[in-house]
């Protein structure tokens, strides 16, 4: 019977998800503007001295204006001229969102 209890303990902690390694988000972003799109959450951001619209899946209300930290997790270029990207924010309780790059501006 302990075996089979140590078997299940084992199993649970392997399945369960791992924490956010802090030292991976080594972007800053700085959420200038937040709100709601029909699709769901929209950030005006700035990364790196840069503007950028994203859009990430809603949860719970908007997003506080401020400095996160992020690490970009998809970074795809088709072409030369275009460019498909996802960053995933770190937040100070270790959850994360995704958000996606659907606009730039200078």
């Amino acid at each position: 019977m302990k075996r089979a209890a140590l078997f299940v303990l084992l199993l649970l902690a392997t399945l369960a998800p791992a924490a956010p390694a802090p030292e991976e988000y080594s972007i800053n972003v700085h959420a200038t503007s937040s709100y709601l799109l029909p699709s769901g959450q929209g950030l005006d951001v700035v990364i790196h001295s840069k503007k950028y619209q994203l859009s990430g899946i809603p949860r719970g209300g908007l997003l506080a204006l401020g400095d996160y930290k992020a690490k970009l997790i998809k970074d795809d270029h088709q072409t030369a001229y275009e460019a498909d990207q996802e960053y995933e924010f770190l937040f100070p309780d270790n959850k994360t969102r995704k958000f996606e790059v659907v606009g730039q501006s200078e």
